[in-house]
């Protein structure tokens, strides 16, 4: 169990946003596989939330079965960051995120994201208005700085804590590494030294439960924040739960669940945005659930075109058919044409193998730098 301020969780382990990924369909897919409690929305901008504008609303979008739910908020104003806490309050948000780590230069030119990070005095003075306007946690989510000759996170975490921030979420590269490069454990390692009373939650190339448990031994961090893990594995946080629990490494999901899960997936993409948009929109998820299928390319030739529910099921059975010639009697995949496994020993090296960085890549979305 893990408390931020007055809210309890019981999972150290955290979705992160990623823009145009981790909407609700999938928070509530990764729900119902379990693992996971407190979940962040993708940021939303504090201005368009207090006008109303039904892009960030649709953001924020939730329901009984999404909780506890954070939004992550990005702006400079002091006046709005405090306005837009107050009324995500009021429609019963569990906590407020604010994002100082994201790299996207609109976002950055606006005074928000990693920007952030450059004026501590100015963003801390944002940070202590916010918490004294609600009742519920506000937490941060930074980077290590904004490049290499400026690390500033350890300061501001400790400048935060005493605004009164309830944690402190670190991605371990800098503004100007984007996502390149490795993370920087020893980096959060700092911030996690620099802070005495809130929790430090670290984030960044989480792709197994083996990475999950080497940044809390590293890092001593009380927590860990995962991304595009989460879209490479959705069962990522019920797996790394157990690992943590047990040290005993739990079974891969079967094809069979695979598919299960990422139909459901599209289900709850055509629930919440129509069978149409909703489709369109899962062009670019189905390809990620079959980065763990073998080989794919009929299916994923196909399912970036879908336009129905019921193309995606004719999908689904023509590429179960087409997939039976690298199977075996029995339906497992040949060896030779198993996909490669994650390899658990790379965060023990200092660089982790090629394969890794080409199996996650950054996912395209609506920004042009994650």
């Amino acid at each position: 169990m893990i408390q931020f301020r007055n809210l309890a969780l019981r999972s150290n382990l955290f979705l992160s946003p990623l823009a145009g990924y981790t909407n609700l369909p999938f928070r509530l897919v990764v729900r119902e596989i379990g693992g996971l409690d407190l979940a962040t929305t993708d940021l939303v901008n504090a201005r368009s939330l207090l006008e109303k504008n039904p892009k960030a609303l649709k953001l924020i979008e939730s329901n009984a079965q999404d909780q506890p739910l954070a939004v992550q908020l990005f702006g400079s104003v002091p006046e709005e960051m405090r306005a837009a806490s107050q009324y995500l309050e009021s429609i019963g948000v569990a906590s407020i995120d604010i994002n100082m780590g994201c790299p996207v230069r609109k976002v950055c030119r606006v005074g928000g994201g990693s920007a952030m990070m450059t004026e501590l005095d100015r963003t801390a003075a944002l940070v202590r208005g916010m918490v004294a306007a609600v009742r519920i946690p506000v937490t941060a989510k930074m980077r290590l700085g904004w490049d290499d000759d400026n690390l500033t996170a350890p300061d501001l975490a400790r400048a935060l804590e005493d605004a009164g921030v309830a944690a402190v979420f670190v991605h371990g590269r800098t503004r100007e590494q984007g996502f390149t490069g490795t993370v920087n454990l020893n980096g959060i390692r700092r911030v996690v030294e620099a802070v005495s009373r809130i929790p430090v939650i670290g984030n960044g190339d989480v792709t197994t439960p083996e990475a999950a448990r080497h940044m809390l031994i590293e890092t001593g961090c009380a927590g860990v924040s995962i991304g595009r893990g989460a879209f490479y594995d959705p069962w990522i946080f019920r797996r790394t739960n157990e690992y943590l629990a047990t040290g005993t490494m739990p079974a891969e999901p079967t094809l069979t669940d695979r598919l299960r899960i990422m139909s459901r997936h599209l289900d709850r993409m055509t629930e919440v945005f129509g069978e149409a948009h909703g489709c369109i929109l899962f062009r670019k998820i189905a390809p990620w659930y079959a980065r763990r299928f073998g080989p794919s390319a009929g299916f994923n030739q196909r399912v970036v075109r879908l336009t129905s529910r019921a193309e995606y099921d004719d999908i689904v059975t023509d590429y179960l058919q087409w997939r039976a010639q690298f199977c075996d009697a029995a339906g497992r995949l040949l060896p030779r044409f198993e996909p490669p496994p994650m390899v658990a020993s790379f965060l023990r090296d200092r660089e982790p193998p090629s394969g890794l960085r080409e199996s996650i890549p950054v996912p395209k979305g609506p920004v042009d730098v994650w």
